[in-house]
């Protein structure tokens, strides 16, 4: 008598959830010749949208010397980077924060900052804009997806904000949450959104202290657009994009390490840590090279991963000792 073929149990928790599969790397499709079509018209995606931002700022250019805060490497065109972007709270197609987040107020806007600080309180758009020196910061972009772009950037050290609220002893980490307004964020509305909002973030007290780590307000000059985080949002250079969380509305200082939303939907794949590593791929695609965009299939312009996304003399003493390939 045949043998009678058994299921395998698997259980739910090692199951990845569909949505993170096919939104989150839908990217994954470009590889092959989806990605001439998709890539190429980053700019007319851009120019189809409605313009948000672009007001001039007042800022301290970036140049050549200052350690890490500048590169001479080909900026990505600013039409590109407005374009093809992750903002989930939009949609989950590269092109749908450009296309929708036109909807999004951005003005009326404050920032509370609470927690482990003695002078808890909000910082409204205009006392941001105004009370802090702004200065541009050109910064490679790394994404988990393994593509990249050269951005300049125009903000202020993340240290600047926190130590005027005054961390106390106990901060030990610093949590990020984006805004949630379900009628101007068409994809927190979705019946396949698998976020639970509002998006969070989070860094060690240490790493929201390193220079590097900056608020932004602007790109190119300008006052950022909406889909690229507007008006304010974090930008952490060493680490994979998704960490650079976008408009923020809270920022919390704590005693214990916060839960990421990326981290909550799918740990194994991605970590609280998140840096820029070649030699700790993702479950499903390597993370030695990087497709600098803007970049088409017959050329894919794809480059060698740098450790720390090339930050490595800046931040590598803040992991010391610590098992990158299980700190991820």
């Amino acid at each position: 008598m045949p043998k009678r073929f058994s299921i395998p149990h698997i259980a739910s928790s090692e199951i990845t959830p569909e949505a993170v599969y096919l939104d989150r790397r839908q990217f994954m499709r470009g590889v092959g010749i989806a990605a001439a079509p998709a890539l190429a018209s980053l700019a007319t995606r851009a120019q189809a949208a409605p313009t948000t931002g672009g007001a001039a700022l007042d800022f301290a250019a970036a140049a050549p010397g200052q350690e890490g805060f500048y590169t001479d490497e080909t900026r990505t065109p600013p039409d590109d980077v407005a374009a093809y972007c992750n903002f989930y709270e939009f949609g989950t197609d590269k092109g749908d924060p450009a296309r929708h987040a036109h909807e999004m107020t951005v003005d009326p806007w404050s920032i509370e900052v609470s927690g482990e600080v003695n002078k808890p309180g909000k910082l409204n758009l205009e006392d941001i804009l105004s009370g802090f020196d702004l200065e541009e910061r050109i910064y490679r972009l790394r994404c988990v997806e393994a593509w990249s772009m050269v951005v300049p950037w125009v903000g202020f050290p993340l240290a600047d904000i926190l130590n005027r609220f005054e961390p106390t002893s106990k901060a030990r980490y610093v949590e990020f949450r984006t805004l949630y307004r379900r009628a101007e964020m068409r994809g927190t509305r979705s019946f396949t959104s698998i976020i639970d909002w509002p998006y969070r973030e989070g860094l060690r007290m240490d790493e929201a202290m390193n220079p590097l780590a900056i608020l932004s307000v602007g790109m190119y000059g300008k006052t950022l657009p909406n889909q690229n985080g507007a008006p304010v949002r974090l930008v952490v250079p060493w680490k994979y994009g998704f960490k650079s969380i976008k408009s923020i509305v809270s920022i919390r200082l704590t005693d214990k390490q916060p839960k990421t939303s990326w981290e909550m939907l799918a740990a194994n794949e991605y970590g609280f840590y998140a840096n820029v590593n070649p030699e700790v791929d993702h479950p499903r695609w390597s993370q030695a090279t990087e497709r600098r965009l803007p970049s088409t299939f017959f050329q894919p312009n794809r480059i060698p991963t740098r450790m720390f996304n090339g930050y490595e003399e800046q931040v590598a003493h803040l992991y010391s000792g610590m098992d990158l390939s299980r700190y991820y």
